[in-house]
């Protein structure tokens, strides 16, 4: 993406480094990528926001990409992630941003605007679940809920034993790991049992919002740092719900936005329909200005519908 003008910087933040790609001039955006993911999901954001007067930062989070990935799991506490991202803006001078998140990235976002809110203009989430806010339930840890909702073979459970799933994707290979998960349209819980991990005698065809140059670059991310960074975030759940505890009951006070699409798996679980559309989100996210269901379109939403995606971060943002 050099060629678009988007530069990049590595930048030694909170005693690790982070790789940074950026573009433009003006209020800065920040965007933050979830699993499995990099700054390069943004790819198309950071162009067309730069082109409107703003500047777009999209960096690999820690454990991804070319940012640094600490071996231990409990590096990649929520404290961790989120100290990551103020340290950086602390070190670009940058006191306040408008910021954006998808997957694993929303989460963290809604960590930010709880602990850090002054450095937050205003707020547009992607794609999260089981919640698109979610309120620490003091009774109960998050990985405990999801092996009661679906079992040992959710891939929320799946993924807590160190090493375990690592040696899947090992098996199964990294590119065609990737294009099994960016072509699902399933919006039902996703399972990832053993049998599914080997290696496949077809290659995986492609939505037709990634290219093969695309897919080529992810998967090189990949293979060179590994997924037991990214998986490890799963594995600090209940480590964040434990650190959690002081910010039980602390609603989110900065504007917000929510989108996410019907085909995606994070619109149906249980309740979060109703907890979406009839009062629930409003009353811990006060300054919740509006919720987007985007018609026919899955998880992977600031890529399938790029500029729409854009057009809606720019439209809410442009009025602070």
């Amino acid at each position: 993406m050099e060629e678009h003008g988007i530069s990049h910087r590595t930048v030694e933040v909170n005693g690790i480094s982070i790789h940074v790609a950026e573009k433009g001039e003006g209020p800065v955006v920040l965007l933050v990528h979830g699993f499995p993911e990099l700054w390069y999901s943004w790819r198309h954001q950071i162009l067309g926001l730069a082109a409107r007067g703003y500047r777009a930062l999209a960096p690999d989070l820690r454990g991804y990409g070319d940012s640094s990935a600490p071996p231990s799991v409990a590096s990649y506490s929520v404290f961790h992630i989120v100290g990551d991202l103020i340290a950086l803006l602390d070190a670009l001078a940058i006191p306040q941003v408008f910021l954006v998140g998808h997957d694993w990235g929303a989460l963290v976002a809604w960590y930010v605007c709880l602990f850090r809110p002054d450095r937050v203009k205003a707020l547009v989430n992607l794609s999260v679940a089981p919640f698109p806010f979610l309120p620490r339930n003091p009774a109960e840890k998050l990985v405990e809920y999801f092996r009661s909702l679906y079992g040992d073979d959710y891939y929320v459970c799946r993924f807590q034993e160190p090493g375990v799933i690592e040696a899947d994707f090992d098996r199964l290979g990294t590119e065609s790991f990737l294009r099994m998960v960016f072509a699902t349209r399933n919006p039902g819980p996703l399972f990832m049992p053993k049998k599914a991990f080997v290696p496949l005698d077809r290659q995986i065809p492609l939505p037709d919002w990634l290219s093969e140059e695309d897919i080529s670059y992810f998967t090189r991310k990949f293979d060179k740092s590994g997924f037991t960074g990214p998986v490890n975030y799963y594995r600090c759940l209940d480590l964040n719900w434990q650190l959690g505890a002081p910010w039980c009951g602390v609603k989110i006070q900065v504007p917000v936005k929510f989108i996410v699409g019907d085909l995606d798996l994070t619109y149906h679980y249980p309740g979060i329909q109703d907890y979406l559309h009839r009062g629930g989100f409003k009353e811990d996210v006060p300054m919740l200005e509006e919720v987007v269901v985007m018609e026919g379109v899955a998880h992977f939403i600031n890529q399938e519908k790029a500029p729409e995606i854009t057009d809606h971060i720019y439209h809410f943002i442009r009025k602070f």
